[in-house]
C-alpha cells in the first residue's frame, strides 16, 4: 500500500470516529424529540437532562482537536561540529535510503533509536526531523549493527510513516479520551450512589437497626452504555491500523538489510532485546545502587557503566542472544514479534557482508566518555544532580552496601531499645543478649505468618535464623566501619563481602554461639576487639 492510499485510509479511520459521534448525537436528539412529542412534561425534562449529560463528553471527545504535545525526550543535542563522524554516517544512510537527513540528532539514555517529524496539517505537511539515538544502544552494538538500526528508522521516513502516524495517533487519542470521559462520569455516579447508601446505613446503625447491602445498581449505567460504541470502534480502529504498522516495520527491516547487510540486520534484531534486559538490570542493580546512601556513580558512569557489565557478562549475554526472545503479542500490537522479523531477514540470500572485524558503534563518537558525561547533565533529574558522586565504583559499592546493611538492622536496633533501652548500637544488642533478653528481642522482629502462629520451641526456631541474620549484618557493618571488612565490586555477580583471613569461619562460630539456647557473646566481643 502506497503512502497516498495509507494516508486516505488513516483519514477515513479518523473520520469514522467523528461520524460515530454524530450518529450518537443524532440518536440522542431523536430520543428527545420522540419523548417531547409524547407530551409527558416531567419525563421529557428528565430525558433531556440525561441526553445533555451524555452529549457533553461525546462532544468534548469529538472536538478536542488539538493533540497534546509529547513530553520532550530527555537527551543531548549534538551538532555536526561536535560529532562529525556520527553526522556523516547518518547523512550517508539517509542518502542511501533516499530520504532527507534529520535536522537534529539527540543522544538519549535508553536502548532505543527513533525518528520523529514535527509534521502539521494532520501529518500531511512535512516538518522538522529529529533522530533519537540511545548511547546505551551504541554501547552494545557494532558499527554495522548500528547502521542497520538507523537504516531501519530512515526506512520509516522513506515510507512517510513518521508523518502518517500523526493521523492514526489522533484517531486513537480521540477514541480513548471519549471513552475515558464517559467511564469517569459513570464512576462518579456509582461513588455518589454508594456514598448515599453508606450514609443511610450509618443512620440505621446509629438507631440500632441492621445496615443494608451497598449496591450502586444502575447508577452510571447510561454513561457506560454510551461508551460501548466508542469501545467497539476503538477495537476496530486498532485492528485496522495494526496490519499497516506491521507491514511498515517489515519494509523498514528490508531497507536496513539492503543497506547494512543481512547479517548485521538480523544480529541487531537479536541484540536489542538482550541489550534492553542488560540495561534494565544495570540501572537497577548498579547505577542506582547508592541512591539510598545519597551516591551516584562517578561522572560519565551513570549510563556509561553499562559497558563494564556487557564486558563482564559476555558469556551470559551470548546465551541470551542465541535464544530468540519469547513475546506475548497483543492483537493490537503494531510491531511483529522479533522472532518473526529475524526469520524474515535470515531468509534473504547471503550478501557476503559479515561482521568480522567490525568496530564498536561508540567509535563513531569523538569522545564516548565525554558524551556519556554530557548526557548525564542533560538527562538526570534535579534530584539526581544533588546526590554526591563516588570517586570510583569501589567507593560506591562499599558505601552503598554499608547503608543497606544499616537499613536491614534497623528492626533489631528498635527491638533492643524497646526491650533493654540504650542507643540500639551493636554494644547495646550484645548487652541485651548477656542480660538474658535475646528471645524478647527476637520476638519483636518481623515475622512470617507461620512464625506468628508458632508457640514454644517452634517459635524460637523460627526466630533464631532471623535474629542471627540481622545480628550478622550489624557485626559486618561495624567491621566495615573499622576498616576490617569491605564489599568488593563484581560485574559478574553480586557484590562480595571481604573479611580478613580466618575471620569468616570465626565469625560464623561466634554468631552461632550468640543465638544458642544459652547465648554466649564472648567470641563476638573478642573479634570486635581485634578489629579495633
Amino acid at each position: 500500500m502506497g503512502a497516498t492510499l495509507r494516508a486516505v485510509r488513516a483519514l477515513v479511520l479518523l473520520a469514522g470516529f467523528y461520524l460515530l459521534g454524530f450518529v450518537m448525537l443524532g440518536a440522542l436528539v431523536a430520543v428527545d424529540w420522540t419523548v417531547a412529542k409524547g407530551g409527558v412534561g416531567g419525563v421529557t425534562a428528565k430525558v433531556w437532562i440525561v441526553s445533555a449529560l451524555l452529549a457533553i463528553p461525546i462532544v468534548q471527545g469529538m472536538f478536542a482537536l488539538r493533540t497534546p504535545k509529547d513530553e520532550p525526550m530527555p537527551g543531548l543535542s549534538v551538532t555536526e561540529g561536535q560529532e562529525p563522524e556520527l553526522w556523516a554516517a547518518v547523512r550517508e544512510l539517509a542518502e542511501q535510503t533516499g530520504t532527507r537527513a534529520p535536522d537534529e540528532i539527540l543522544l538519549t539514555p535508553d536502548v532505543n533509536a527513533a525518528v520523529s517529524e514535527d509534521a502539521t496539517f494532520l501529518g500531511l505537511k512535512p516538518g522538522r526531523r529529529r533522530m533519537y539515538l540511545g548511547l546505551p544502544l551504541m554501547a552494545g552494538l557494532s558499527e554495522p549493527q548500528l547502521r542497520s538500526v538507523l537504516a531501519h528508522e530512515f526506512g520509516h521516513y522513506t515510507n512517510h510513516d513518521t508523518r502518517l502516524a500523526a493521523i492514526t495517533l489522533r484517531g486513537r487519542l480521540q477514541v480513548l479520551r471519549t471513552v475515558a470521559s464517559l467511564h469517569e462520569r459513570s464512576r462518579k455516579k456509582v461513588a455518589k450512589e454508594e456514598a448515599k447508601q453508606e450514609k443511610k446505613n450509618a443512620k440505621r446503625l446509629a438507631k440500632g437497626k441492621e445496615a443494608g447491602a451497598v449496591d450502586a445498581g444502575s447508577a452510571g449505567l447510561s454513561y457506560r452504555l454510551a461508551a460501548k460504541p466508542f469501545l467497539w470502534y476503538g477495537t476496530f480502529y486498532l485492528r485496522a491500523s495494526r496490519g499497516v504498522g506491521r507491514r511498515q516495520e517489515l519494509a523498514a527491516d528490508l531497507a536496513a538489510a539492503r543497506i547494512a547487510g543481512r547479517d548485521a540486520t538480523a544480529s541487531a534484531l537479536r541484540e536489542i532485546p538482550v541489550l534492553d534486559a542488560a540495561h534494565g538490570f544495570y540501572m537497577q542493580s548498579y547505577a542506582t545502587l547508592g541512591t539510598g546512601a545519597g551516591l551516584l556513580p562517578p561522572p560519565g558512569e551513570v549510563f556509561g557503566g553499562l559497558r563494564h557489565l556487557l564486558a563482564g557478562r559476555a558469556e551470559e549475554l551470548d546465551e541470551m542472544r542465541r535464544a530468540l526472545p519469547e513475546e506475548e503479542q497483543s492483537p493490537y500490537d503494531s510491531h511483529p514479534p522479533i522472532a518473526e522479523r529475524i526469520a524474515h531477514i535470515e531468509q534473504l540470500p547471503d550478501d557476503g557482508r559479515t561482521l568480522t572485524g567490525a568496530r564498536p558503534a561508540l567509535r563513531l563518537l569523538a569522545d564516548p566518555a565525554q558524551a556519556f558525561a554530557a548526557l548525564e547533565q542533560a538527562a538526570l533529574t534535579p534530584e539526581a544532580h544533588r546526590l554526591r558522586r563516588a570517586a570510583d565504583w569501589s567507593q560506591l559499592v562499599n558505601e552503598s552496601m554499608l547503608w543497606h546493611a544499616d537499613q536491614d538492622t534497623e528492626p533489631l536496633r528498635a527491638a533492643v531499645t524497646e526491650v533493654n533501652g540504650g542507643d540500639g548500637s551493636l554494644a547495646a544488642v550484645l548487652d541485651a543478649v548477656d542480660a538474658g533478653k535475646l528471645w524478647q528481642v527476637a520476638d519483636l522482629l518481623p515475622k512470617s505468618q507461620e512464625a506468628q502462629a508458632a508457640t514454644g520451641r517452634a517459635a524460637r526456631e523460627f526466630a533464631r535464623p532471623q535474629m542471627r541474620a540481622r545480628l550478622s549484618r550489624m557485626v559486618v557493618a561495624e567491621l566495615a566501619r573499622r576498616g576490617r571488612a569491605h564489599w568488593e565490586l563484581s560485574w559478574t555477580d553480586a557484590a562480595r563481602l571481604r573479611l580478613p583471613d580466618g575471620y569468616e569461619e570465626e565469625l560464623k562460630q561466634a554468631l552461632d554461639a550468640a543465638v544458642t539456647d544459652v547465648p554466649d557473646t564472648r567470641e563476638l566481643r573478642r573479634l570486635l576487639t581485634q578489629a579495633t
